[in-house]
């Protein structure tokens, strides 16, 4: 990996950092294939149990980096079904939670980026925007897909028409955002719910984000089936058995994620 992607570890969470601060963060191909390899690198380690993705500089990502040219040789399509979609799809696939941690503000794909991760923390002085209708375009990244999800169709669709900024507050008071903190505490509180994520039963952990991740878009009777085969697999687990052993003895488990 360059540069533009900073991988970290810190005990068991990756932090995984877009790191093009005097561009706003804002999207290119490159990033999208350094962000793509660091997803890469934290599913395939198994001392990895929880991914922070954050930004460096003054915000998350700007979006689409538009100054060094949008497409480069792609078509728009393009663009958005191969350079984009393999990292959102990261988000979704790699079993292990991802927390999107969002400084100054995500507008455009970053935004639907930032959305797409399994939980969501912000700085106090953090917004989102779908800035799309001001430059004569539609929301993209699946941002559609998860604004009316979210919000309900009205809400999602005057939020992205009218290209507001939607403040760190009003994202947690619509369950946009699960936490908001002091942007000086931004990085430490998103650590330190990493942290306390990763004394969670791994295997556990993935199955609930796998189920939840399908029941967003299928029916009751096939997520009842998914939860019924991987309640199955997951009560045999070592670490089904360390929970329970541990439950009893009154002591705080230690979960191996086998």
């Amino acid at each position: 990996m360059t540069d533009i992607v900073i991988y970290e570890q810190s005990g068991a969470v990756a932090i995984i950092s877009m790191n093009r601060p005097d561009s706003l963060n804002g999207f290119t191909s490159e990033l999208c294939d350094e962000l793509l390899h660091a997803f890469e690198k934290a599913h395939g380690d198994d001392a990895v149990r929880v991914v922070v993705l954050t930004g460096e500089g003054r915000s998350f990502s700007a979006g689409a980096d538009l100054k060094q040219g949008f497409l480069g040789d792609r078509t728009t399509q393009g663009k958005l079904q191969y350079e984009y979609r393999p990292v959102l799809s990261a988000i979704a696939q790699i079993p292990k939670p991802v927390i999107a941690a969002v400084p100054g503000f995500a507008a455009g794909i970053g935004m639907s980026v930032a959305l797409y991760a399994d939980l969501l923390i912000m700085a106090d002085d953090a917004f989102i925007l779908s800035p799309f209708t001001t430059i004569g375009l539609l929301p993209d990244g699946g941002a559609n897909w998860l604004l009316v999800r979210q919000l309900g169709y009205r809400r999602a669709y005057q939020l992205s028409v009218e290209s507001e900024r939607v403040s760190a507050q009003r994202c947690l008071e619509l369950g946009i955002a699960n936490k908001v903190v002091p942007a000086d505490k931004l990085r430490e509180a998103a650590l330190e719910w990493a942290h306390d994520l990763c004394k969670r039963a791994p295997l556990s952990l993935a199955a609930t984000k796998k189920v939840m991740r399908h029941a967003m878009d299928h029916d009751w009777a096939s997520c009842f089936d998914m939860e019924a085969e991987l309640q199955e697999q997951l009560r045999g687990s070592a670490d089904a058995k360390e929970g329970v052993t541990a439950f009893f003895e009154k002591r705080e488990p230690k979960f191996t994620g086998k």
